[in-house]
């Protein structure tokens, strides 16, 4: 066994009803705060942080971070003079902190209020012209995450689900990423594991906090797996579409994923048996069908935006960006398989 395994350098805060006494410590020394979060969150957030010295709160924030709004972002938090930067909400709140960071160095400290996993990855990612462009950089990872379930109450059962769907994209992803590790394998066959015990739970008991808790501590595993093993198949996948036609980030992964899975399972049989296991199934394929049964099924990418003949320049576009140490070869003929696949909703492996 001889692998090299990078873990990031952060400090996780994990407990619900802790986001106000944590945040004051993780963020002490900080006298200039740019707080980023959506317009939607900007009373929330504000109540939470209001004893913290806030210098701008910025809510101009957007999916898949446009390079305008992030260009923006950065002019505002130079002149705002800021020394740190807050993050609340999901993804894109996110990425905007992230795409600052990037040219400004400045510390992350960040509060998700989602499963999307951001927060504990070294990835960035930026849309220019229609085309997501992802990189990885140790300056955009938050040295500190408050993790508190309680943030996540609010979180609609169908949203909670594309949202922990979109997490356990990171874990299979994990499986067989560019860099994946024995150490990936482990933290992302235990978050699929929570993941497949708290999304039922969630989607039973929108209210209650354990399985609320259990997914966010899976999503944090998930992602960091993820970060150390770096975009598979699905992600290239994923980032293609969001970038190019605008779909919504969760829920074009929770489209896209048992197709991917379905394609590769046979060529990484040890992967194959970690996700069965994790989902108490016979095979991983299996398992992750009858999760989504369970979750009420997701919707296909025909019902997320996308045209049928959107196929064909999607894989064009994705086809250059398949990982050379995928499990599978891949063809064009594949991709067209199983974005078609997606696009529909067929069962995965049948088309």
């Amino acid at each position: 066994m001889r692998f090299t395994h990078d873990t990031l350098a952060q400090q996780v805060r994990f407990g619900s009803g802790t986001v106000g006494d944590a945040l004051a410590e993780v963020t002490s020394g900080a006298q200039r705060i740019m707080l980023l979060c959506t317009p939607r969150e900007s009373e929330r957030a504000a109540a939470i942080t209001a004893g913290l010295p806030v210098a701008l709160a910025h809510h101009d924030v957007a999916m898949h971070v446009p390079i305008e709004v992030a260009d923006r972002a950065r002019t505002a938090a130079a002149d705002a003079q800021a020394d740190l930067l807050l993050c609340f909400g999901g993804g894109s709140a996110i990425g905007l902190a992230k795409a600052v960071a990037l040219t400004s160095s400045l510390p992350i400290v960040a509060v998700p209020t989602t499963y999307s996993g951001s927060e504990a990855t070294s990835v960035w990612g930026l849309t220019e012209d229609g085309r997501k462009t992802t990189g990885v950089d140790p300056r955009v990872a938050p040295r500190a995450i408050v993790y508190d379930a309680e943030l996540t109450l609010g979180l609609p059962v169908a949203t909670s689900t594309t949202s922990g769907l979109n997490a356990l994209a990171h874990c299979v992803d994990a499986m067989w990423g560019p860099r994946a590790d024995p150490i990936d394998r482990v933290l992302a066959a235990e978050s699929a594991r929570a993941l497949r015990e708290g999304l039922p739970a969630v989607s039973a008991d929108p209210s209650g906090l354990p399985g609320r808790e259990r997914v966010l501590y899976a999503a944090y595993l998930a992602a960091s797996a993820f970060s150390s093993a770096g975009s598979g198949l699905h992600h290239k996948i994923c980032h293609i579409l969001g970038g190019a036609f605008d779909l919504p980030h969760a829920p074009t992964h929770a489209a896209v994923l048992p197709h991917v899975l379905a394609f590769n399972a046979t060529g990484a049989p040890e992967a194959e048996a970690r996700l069965a296991e994790a989902f108490g199934a016979d095979d991983a394929v299996a398992g992750l069908a009858a999760l989504y049964a369970e979750l009420g099924g997701v919707r296909p990418l025909r019902d997320l935006g996308m045209a049928e003949n959107d196929i064909d320049p999607a894989v064009e576009a994705i086809a250059p960006l398949v990982p050379s140490g995928n499990p599978r070869p891949v063809t064009a003929a594949d991709l067209h398989r199983i974005l078609s696949a997606a696009w529909s909703g067929a069962a995965p492996g049948t088309v």
